[in-house]
């Protein structure tokens, strides 16, 4: 059975930092492509960033700001997440799958997700 576990999110003020890890189990997430997917209240999920062969995605309004990484070995996926602003708020998901231009719809495998909100 495949689990995807995020954790790491939070209450944060704007410009502040935070770092969600996701650990799995059941799936050995070396051999598949990783993402990170945000929907907010109302709004369609989207994918912030995701490994896929090798090739690193980010959404626009998070380059410079968000970090993805994986620990080869370990079945973590990590994102660093600086410079938060309040339009970041949303759950987030830890994903795997085939991966394709980071699309939710090329992934098949999804965490519960953790709530990330920025506000002062």
């Amino acid at each position: 059975q495949v689990q995807l576990v995020e954790s790491g999110g939070g209450l944060v003020q704007p410009g502040g930092s935070l770092r969600l890890s996701c650990a799995a189990s059941g799936i050995a997430l070396d051999y598949y492509a990783v993402g990170w997917f945000r929907q907010a209240p109302g709004k369609e999920r989207e994918g912030v960033s995701c490994i896929e062969d090798g090739t690193l995605y980010y959404e626009e309004s998070v380059k410079g700001r968000f970090t993805i990484s994986r620990e080869t070995g370990k079945n973590m996926v990590y994102l660093q997440m600086n410079s938060l602003e309040p339009e970041d708020t949303a759950i987030y998901y830890c994903a795997a799958g085939l991966g394709f231009q980071c699309r939710s719809e090329t992934y098949d495998h999804w965490g519960q997700g953790t709530q990330v909100t920025v506000s002062s």
